[in-house]
């Protein structure tokens, strides 16, 4: 059994329903989406960085930043919830941990809501009123099988071409039970789309060792992170943090050197003028 929630939030495939009009890059000149958070030795966000401190490495070789996206640009958000059968019990505290921080997002930021079981659903097309994304979201009723690995690479792909800032959050109480895709190349497809994942198991998920694994794999290779829910109230506690990381969150983007064949290119970044400063970031991408 399995309950999902993604929430995707665009910080810079199978189907293209959700890309912007104009937005998609052609494959050859597809750039390189690096996210990045950056916190002092404290644990504190440090906003503000320009794009001169920072300096990104592909497989050891430093790339020019053609594009930059500070912690103050605008987001634009997409909220997919899980609606399928097994959701039921916990969707109430599900719909509620997803209202909540809807409320701390900027007046101008756009979200957009959606759902899922075996088939992607728009609820709520990208607005910036936040009563009527909160309506949609109040709104989802769950029933359904569970195609979790499909969402996740499906949506990946969709939001990649995106323009600016995104993030994937993903909520899951167990296995997939309805994907065609199984996990690994889900997690592929993922990684190939450079999106950042935000992974949260709870309930059953918390019993599989193997899921809790695939969930940190692609979370720490896109650049997001993965989280376990104990209880019913960490789900609050966990969204309201990730909501907090999203909003101090930088973009940064280059242009691919060229690569033979489709063999995993590591990334490093390194901003200048920090002692001691932790930065999260993906850690490398599949070429196209």
């Amino acid at each position: 059994m399995t309950r999902a929630l993604l929430l995707l939030i665009p910080l810079a495939g199978a189907s293209t329903a959700l890309a912007q009009p104009g937005a998609v890059f052609k494959v050859q000149t597809r750039l390189v989406e690096v996210y990045a958070t950056i916190r002092d030795s404290h644990g504190r966000y440090m906003d503000g960085l320009t794009r001169d401190r920072f300096q990104v490495s592909d497989n050891g070789e430093v790339q020019p930043v053609v594009a930059f996206e500070s912690n103050a640009s605008r987001l634009s958000c997409a909220i997919l919830i899980d609606t399928t059968g097994s959701m039921t019990a916990v969707l109430p505290v599900v719909k509620n941990s997803v209202v909540r921080p809807v409320d701390e997002l900027r007046k101008e930021d756009e979200i957009g809501v959606f759902s899922f079981n075996t088939a992607l659903s728009r609820l709520e097309d990208f607005t910036t009123d936040k009563d009527a994304v909160k309506q949609a979201v109040l709104r989802t009723r769950a029933g359904g099988a569970t195609a979790l690995f499909d969402a996740i690479s499906v949506l990946a792909h969709d939001i990649a071409p995106r323009l600016g800032k995104k993030a994937i959050i993903v909520f899951t109480d167990g296995d997939d039970n309805a994907s065609l895709l199984n996990a690994r190349a889900a997690v592929q497809r993922s990684k190939k789309a450079g999106v950042p994942v935000y992974a949260i198991a709870e309930g059953d998920a918390l019993k599989s060792k193997m899921l809790l694994n695939e969930l940190k794999d692609v979370a720490g290779m896109t650049g997001g992170q993965s989280y376990e829910a104990w209880k019913t109230g960490d789900i609050t506690a966990i969204f309201q943090g990730i909501s907090e990381d999203l909003q101090h969150t930088y973009m940064l983007a280059y242009k691919p050197p060229p690569s033979p064949g489709s063999k995993w290119r590591t990334i490093q970044l390194a901003v200048s003028g920090l002692k001691g400063a932790k930065i999260r970031a993906k850690e490398g991408y599949l070429p196209e």
